[in-house]
């Protein structure tokens, strides 16, 4: 089993089609095809279920998965590492959730570019439990996420405090009008989710109708056009309140405060660019 076999078993996982797949390694298909089947006949066992929509792991394509994501982001950090140039260059794959990459980030990354133009920055966002995930599994050297993580194998400094509020439409009066309506939320894995809906299990109010929402901007809309509620930095709320439709109300207690953490592997041989991104983060503030 091959580096090589292994990086295209990742892309046709994470693709679903052995087109796409190609496409994305810049492969003719039958050559991703053939790689597939030889890693099967060698392992023994089908990787993939077979269908006319594409191809979905098996179990035995999951387990390897795991193992993949692993061995790939272990090669990538080896070479990252060994990189000699004194000034930092490569890649740098930065994670972060979305109100932290709209609120927070454009201003840092812009600088940091700037600063080190060599450096070629992706930047994945997701909620905070993907991209604690993400870290784990090697697939991104960092990320900024939204709780304080307490994986022992994780390295995390406190980088922003941002004061959350609940947010409505501009027609809602009080708090109490507020909460019985919908809130509107990331999937589960969301901090920010899980602050407001401890928030009001703790007062013992009846539990609201939950809707799923994928993008801040879908939130945000939703809740300036009256559907529901949610909790979000005030920075935020006052970010998308430029024609005044939303109303922010205040909540009491310790959940008024949310960190947001900066996390990456303790045993992560940190590149250059990686050290440089480091040094460039603020204090907390």
């Amino acid at each position: 089993m091959e580096s090589s076999e292994l990086r295209i078993f990742q892309a046709v996982a994470a693709e679903g089609t052995i087109t796409k797949a190609a496409e994305r390694l810049g492969y003719v298909q039958s050559n991703v095809t053939t790689r597939i089947r030889l890693l099967e006949q060698e392992l023994g066992t089908s990787l993939f279920q077979r269908h006319n929509r594409g191809m979905t792991l098996s179990s035995s394509g999951k387990a390897l998965l795991l193992y993949a994501d692993k061995v790939i982001g272990l090669l990538d950090e080896a070479k990252r590492a060994l990189t000699t140039e004194l000034e930092p260059g490569g890649s740098l794959s930065i994670g972060s959730t979305q109100t932290c990459a709209a609120l927070r980030l454009p201003g840092l990354l812009a600088e940091y570019c700037k600063t080190y133009p060599k450096v070629e920055v992706s930047l994945s966002t997701g909620h905070s439990q993907l991209m604690i995930d993400k870290v784990l599994n090697y697939e991104l050297e960092g990320a900024f996420i939204g709780c304080y993580c307490n994986r022992r194998d994780v390295e995390q400094s406190l980088i922003f405090e941002e004061e959350l509020v609940i947010v409505a439409n501009r027609s809602v009066h009080d708090l109490e009008e507020a909460i019985a309506k919908p809130i509107l939320v990331y999937s589960k894995g969301c901090s920010y989710r899980e602050v407001l809906e401890e928030w009001l299990r703790s007062r013992r109010h009846p539990f609201p109708a939950v809707m799923e929402f994928g993008t801040l901007e879908a939130i945000m809309g939703s809740v300036a056009a009256g559907l529901g509620i949610s909790l979000m930095p005030k920075a935020i709320v006052e970010r998308y309140n430029g024609a005044g439709a939303l109303r922010s109300f205040e909540i009491p207690g310790q959940t008024s405060k949310q960190p947001t953490m900066f996390i990456c592997r303790k045993d992560l041989v940190r590149s250059s660019a990686m050290r440089a991104f480091m040094e460039t983060l603020p204090a907390a503030q």
